[in-house]
């Protein structure tokens, strides 16, 4: 359903409870700083992102802010841990257009603002068995297709 629009994972997401605290315990684990912190407001949520050297798939940690009740009641059923795993798309209206046309339970039926001005979009975790997945066109890709 997504043959040539899939660049790769864009970052694994990893729901927190209190961010300075697993900031730090991701960062002495992985030997890296934080590179970006942002609020949200629009999603209700505090990200943290740790990005590897290589470039390649960045750490996401994410924190509810007040209302986010989605991660509020991930954190209480689950506690914290793997929340979602994403992947870079380079066009993510063409991406969520080909999975509603397959059937594909959405959350996001369009794209919306996410964290480092990046597009993002989610699957319902029914259509993947279970696991959260987003869809992330980041801010700077602007590469179409079809």
């Amino acid at each position: 359903m997504l043959t040539g629009l899939v660049l790769g994972i864009d970052h694994i997401g990893v729901c927190v409870g209190e961010m300075d605290t697993a900031a730090d315990l991701w960062g002495n684990l992985l030997g890296l700083t934080v590179a970006h912190h942002e609020c949200v407001d629009v999603q209700k949520t505090e990200a943290a992102f740790f990005d590897p050297p290589d470039e390649g798939a960045t750490v996401e940690l994410v924190a509810p802010m007040e209302g986010n009740l989605g991660l509020a009641k991930f954190l209480e059923k689950r506690g914290p841990g793997l929340h979602h795993i994403a992947f870079a798309v380079t066009d993510i209206d063409v991406a969520l257009t080909r999975l509603a046309n397959a059937g594909v339970a959405l959350i996001d039926r369009t794209a919306r603002q996410g964290a480092r001005g990046h597009r993002v979009a989610f699957l319902h975790p029914k259509a993947m068995n279970g696991t959260l997945v987003e869809l992330v066109q980041r801010a700077h890709h602007t590469e179409k297709s079809s």
